[in-house]
């Protein structure tokens, strides 16, 4: 792979897109095109073939997505599904028609069925129905990977694909109405020791348990599979264990000393109860994630108390 060679990377605004964006600079890849949406709308089909008919890049990664929490996905679930979908095929088609080199498509634990054995093999991919609150996305990144699949298929053209377990970390939205569910439990905890408030509500029972990969660990392995992994067959990324909701929010709680009550909101949806995924195939690669889940709780945590203190500066004296 030349370092030169030039490579745009979707997204790279967002908390993986620019954390994937300083890896590869790091990697020492020279030649990165990237837009913002003022400059590049992703949804606008013609905008996007006179970027790449201008642009002619070499390799892409697609990072740019729709994406969000329970709460958004339920609230959103047509915008989830129309702007994934529109996005990716818009990116898939014309890097098709202009001869890029290879192709990286990123998609979520989410695509697979809500009851599926444990932990998810690849191959469970449309053995069951999908989990409702968060269909629209799934769905969505679904079609990208079959797209690719039938473009290998039928045109040849090179691509991977590559499944993350949840992502957290810098850059993540701390804002309730989008955030992913660790950046909100730091949020509702960092903000109730703060309130001294009595009591937290959280959504659910606390028994659905999520697999964590921290967003760093998530664009290495992007690095990695860009330069070493070629198959046309997607590939589940992530730790391979998971934590209960619960246990996490007990974590969290201990870690900023909030000592106020817990209360579980039973009417709210769980989500999937379970979604950790078979890492086998990834560990073949010789990829491992580094970042431990304790490590990367200590990190976000941090990071929401500085964006308090920065807010905290510039709020006006009254």
């Amino acid at each position: 792979m030349n370092k030169s060679s030039k490579i745009y990377i979707t997204g790279h605004r967002g908390m993986l897109g620019s954390t994937t964006l300083n890896v590869f600079k790091e990697a020492g890849y020279t030649n990165i095109i990237t837009a913002t949406h003022s400059e590049l709308d992703l949804t606008n089909q013609q905008a996007v073939e006179d970027f790449f008919h201008r642009e002619k890049p070499e390799y892409v990664i697609h990072i740019a997505a729709k994406v969000g929490g329970i709460k958004a996905n339920i609230d959103n679930p047509a915008v989830f599904l129309y702007d994934n979908l529109i996005m990716q095929a818009n990116v898939i088609h014309s890097s098709y028609k202009n001869g890029v080199k290879k192709f990286v498509f990123l998609g979520s634990s989410c695509i697979y069925p809500k009851e599926s054995p444990q932990p998810m093999k690849e191959e469970y991919l449309l053995t069951g129905k999908l989990e409702p609150t968060n269909e629209g996305y799934a769905i969505s990144k679904i079609a990208g990977i079959k797209l690719l699949e039938t473009y290998y298929q039928q045109y040849g053209f090179s691509s991977i694909s590559l499944m993350p377990s949840n992502l957290y970390g810098p850059n993540d939205s701390f804002d309730l109405a989008h955030a992913h569910v660790l950046s909100s439990l730091v949020k509702r905890f960092v903000d109730a020791k703060e309130e001294n408030a009595a009591s937290v509500t959280l959504w659910g029972t606390g028994i659905a348990r999520r697999e964590f990969l921290h967003v760093n660990d998530c664009a290495r392995a992007i690095l990695f599979m860009f330069e070493h992994y070629s198959s046309h067959e997607f590939i589940n990324i992530g730790p391979g264990d998971d934590i209960g909701i619960r246990e996490l929010a007990e974590t969290i709680a201990k870690k900023v000393d909030y000592k106020g009550e817990v209360i579980w909101d039973n009417t709210k949806p769980n989500g999937m109860l379970r979604k950790c995924m078979d890492v086998g195939k990834m560990a073949e690669t010789g990829f491992i994630p580094e970042i431990n889940l304790d490590q990367g709780i200590d990190q976000v945590i941090e990071r929401y108390q500085e964006l308090m203190d920065e807010t905290d500066k510039t709020a006006p004296v009254l």
